[in-house]
C-alpha cells in the first residue's frame, strides 16, 4: 500500500516541479519582453530567481501577474497582424508582378540569369 502513495507522492511532485518550471520559463521571458524596465532590474530579477526562486517567483507574480498578462496579449497581437500582413502581402502579388520583380534584380545585377529562371519558375507554379 506504501508504494501507491510513494508513486502518487512522485507523480504530484514531478507535476508540480514542472507546473514551477513553466512559471519560470513565463517570468524569464516576461522580463525581456518588457520595454520598460531596465538592464539593471531585469539582472536583479534574475538574480533573485537564481538565489531565492520560490520567494522570486512568488513575488513576480503578485506585484507584476496583471501586466504578464497584458504583454503577452499584446505580444501575440502583435504577431498575428504581422502574419496577417504578410500573407496579405503574398497572396496580392499576382506572378506577373513576381516576374517583374525579378526581371528588376536581373537588370540591375543583384540576381542571376539561373536565379531569375528559378524565381520565374516559381512564380509561375
Amino acid at each position: 500500500m506504501s508504494n501507491v502513495w510513494e508513486t502518487l507522492y512522485l507523480c504530484a511532485s514531478t507535476s508540480l516541479f514542472f507546473a514551477y518550471l513553466i512559471i519560470l520559463f513565463h517570468i524569464v521571458v516576461d522580463r525581456f519582453r518588457d520595454p520598460w524596465l531596465g538592464g539593471g532590474h531585469k539582472a536583479l530579477w534574475l538574480i533573485g530567481l537564481v538565489f531565492l526562486p520560490f520567494v522570486t517567483a512568488f513575488r513576480y507574480v503578485l506585484v507584476r501577474g496583471k501586466g504578464m498578462g497584458t504583454r503577452q496579449r499584446s505580444a501575440l497581437e502583435r504577431a498575428r497582424s504581422d502574419t496577417e500582413a504578410y500573407i496579405l502581402e503574398v497572396a496580392s502579388t499576382s506572378p506577373a508582378e513576381q516576374i517583374a520583380a525579378a526581371g528588376a534584380r536581373l537588370d540591375a545585377g543583384t540576381i542571376t540569369q539561373v536565379e531569375f529562371d528559378m524565381l520565374k519558375g516559381q512564380a509561375l507554379a
